[in-house]
C-alpha cells in the first residue's frame, strides 16, 4: 500500500506505522478544536457504572487506525485473548480511522460512538485532554495500584499527558536511530559509525561522492524536506524543552534550537549547499518503497524509525546495512544512546457509557506484557512498557535492539504537549526552512518573533 503523501505545511513529528508504512501527520485539521471543544457528554470520572461492573454482558467498541492484514490481526487476535479472560465484555473492532472521524462521533456521541479510541497522532493529546473528550485516567491508575512512571519509559508517558492530565496511554512507540551503508563506510575507511556530531559531519563528508553537478552518492540528507530530517527528531538528540516553566515558548531561550539550527546550516555547507542538495533530494523515490535513497544506496546514512529494519528486510536491498543510535551533540556525548520517539496513544471516550469495560480493555492493550509484546513483535514496533522491553519473548534482532536501547535510554526525549496540538512545531519547521534556504540569517531575530507566534496561536486556542 503506497502511503498517502504529508501535505505541505502540516507539524513534522510525523509518525509511521510498522509494514504498512502509513505517514499521520502530527495534527489533524484546525477544525478538530471545534468538534473536541463539544464533545463534552458522559462521565469524566472514569468510574463507569456499566453492566460490566456486575458481571453482566457488555458490549464495547473500539477504533483504531491500523489498516494493513498484519496490523489488523494482530489487534484481532490480543481483542480474542481479551475476551477469553473477560468473557462478559464483548469488543466490536473498527480499523482505518482517522481523527477527524474519531473527533466528529464524539462530538455527536450516541449509541454509535466509540467507547476506546486510539490515535497516531500524538501532537493532538493537549487538544484531547484540554477539551476532556477523552478521560482522564490517572484516577483508574491509582484504584488498580499501577504506577506510570514504573510502567512506561518517561518519554511515552510525556506524549500521552497535559497539564496533570494523563487522558491517553501509550499503546506500542517509535524510536529514531542511524541507518548507515556499512560497504559505504569500509570503502571511505569508516570502521565504527559515528558517536557525536562532529565525528558524523567529517564521515558524511567522507561518504559523499560527486558525480558532475550532483552525487553519485551523498553522505546523509541534512536538508528538512528530507526524509525524517525534521527539526523535532534532530532536536531528540539534544533535548530541547520547547516550553518554559511559565508555559511560554522558550526557542529563543534554549540554546540548543540555536545549536541545532546552526549544525543544521552549516553541514548543509559542508556537503555542497542548500540548492545543490534540494536538486539531488528531487530525484529520490518514494520514502516507503524500495526505492527510498537509503535503500537504492544514494544516500549512505539517514535518519529513521525503526520501522525501517522490517522494510529492509522485506525490501532486501542491495547494499549491506546496519543501525545505532543517532550522534550527540560533543558536548553531551555522554547522552550517546539517545534519541527521539513518539508513538500510539489509546484512550477512553468520555461520551462512553461502559467505562469500566473500556478501563479494563485499555488497561490489558497497554500493561499486559504478553500483550504489548505479541503486538510489537507482529507490526515491528517499540514495546511501550518497561517490561515489555526486558521481555525475554520479544523479537529483538541486533538491528532492531538498537531501537530498544534507544527507547530505554533515560536521555531519550520527545515533543510536548500543547493545547492546540504540533502547531509550535509548523512554527519552528517554517523558520528552519528559511534558515536553511538562507532566508533567514538572525537566528535570535527569528527564533523570537517564532516564540510570540506560538505564544499568540497558544493564547487564541485558550
Amino acid at each position: 500500500m503506497t502511503p498517502a503523501p504529508v501535505p505541505s505545511g502540516v507539524p513534522v513529528s510525523v509518525h509511521r506505522r510498522s509494514l504498512g508504512h502509513r505517514p499521520v501527520a502530527a495534527v489533524a485539521l484546525a477544525a478538530a478544536t471545534a468538534l473536541l471543544a463539544g464533545a463534552c457528554t458522559g462521565s469524566n470520572s472514569g468510574s463507569g457504572n456499566d453492566a460490566s461492573a456486575s458481571g453482566k454482558d457488555v458490549t464495547i467498541t473500539f477504533w483504531h487506525g491500523w489498516s494493513q492484514d498484519n496490523e489488523t490481526k494482530a489487534i484481532n487476535d490480543n481483542i480474542a485473548n481479551f475476551e477469553k479472560a473477560h468473557p462478559n465484555i464483548h469488543v466490536k473492532v473498527v480499523a482505518n480511522i482517522t481523527d477527524d472521524k474519531i473527533d466528529q462521533a464524539l462530538r455527536a456521541g450516541g449509541p454509535d460512538a466509540p467507547d476506546v479510541v486510539s490515535s497516531f497522532t500524538t501532537d493532538n493529546v493537549g487538544k484531547f485532554c484540554n477539551s476532556k473528550a477523552w478521560v482522564d485516567l490517572g484516577p483508574l491508575l491509582k484504584k488498580d495500584k499501577i504506577d506510570p512512571a514504573a510502567t512506561f519509559p518517561a518519554p511515552m508517558l510525556k506524549y500521552t499527558q497535559f497539564q496533570g492530565d494523563q487522558c491517553s496511554l501509550p499503546l506500542l512507540a517509535d524510536a529514531f536511530g542511524l541507518y548507515y551503508n556499512k560497504k559505504a563506510f569500509a570503502a571511505a575507511g569508516i570502521t565504527a559509525p559515528p558517536k557525536t556530531l562532529s565525528e558524523f559531519d567529517a564521515d558524511a563528508v567522507k561518504l559523499t561522492v560527486a558525480n558532475a553537478d550532483g552525487y553519485q552518492q551523498l553522505g546523509f540528507m541534512p536538508n528538512y524536506h528530507g526524509y525524517e530530517t525534521a527539526p523535532a527528531h534532530y532536536l531528540g538528540q539534544w533535548g530541547t524543552e520547547y516550553f518554559g516553566s511559565d508555559g511560554k515558548s522558550n526557542l529563543a531561550g534554549d540554546p540548543t534550537v540555536t545549536s541545532m539550527l546552526t549544525w543544521q546550516k552549516n553541514l548543509i555547507g559542508k556537503l555542497g549547499g542548500f540548492d545543490k542538495l534540494e536538486k539531488f533530494r528531487t530525484s529520490f523515490g518514494d520514502e516507503f518503497s524500495a526505492k527510498n535513497p537509503f535503500e537504492t544506496g544514494q544516500v549512505a546514512m539517514a535518519l529513521d524509525g525503526e520501522w525501517r529494519t522490517a522494510s529492509l528486510q522485506a525490501d532486501k536491498p542491495d547494499i549491506d546495512w546496519a543501525t545505532a543510535p543517532f550522534p550527540v551533540p560533543d558536548a553531551q556525548a555522554d547522552s550517546y544512546g539517545r534519541g527521539y520517539q513518539t508513538g500510539t496513544i489509546v484512550g477512553i471516550a468520555r461520551s462512553s457509557q461502559k467505562q469500566a469495560a473500556a478501563w479494563e480493555l485499555v488497561k490489558y492493550l497497554t500493561t499486559d506484557t504478553d500483550a504489548v509484546v505479541s503486538f510489537a513483535n507482529a507490526i515491528h514496533n517499540v514495546p511501550s512498557t518497561l517490561a515489555a522491553l526486558s521481555s525475554p519473548k520479544l523479537d529483538s534482532d541486533p538491528n532492531f535492539k538498537v531501537f530498544l536501547d534507544i527507547a530505554r535510554n533515560p536521555h531519550s526525549s520527545t515533543t510536548p504537549a500543547s493545547i492546540n496540538g504540533g502547531a509550535y512545531q509548523v512554527s519552528l519547521q517554517n523558520l528552519a526552512y528559511d534558515v536553511e534556504a538562507g532566508k533567514q540569517n538572525d537566528l535570535k531575530a527569528g527564533l523570537s518573533a517564532t516564540d510570540k507566534e506560538i505564544d499568540a496561536a497558544v493564547d487564541q486556542a485558550k
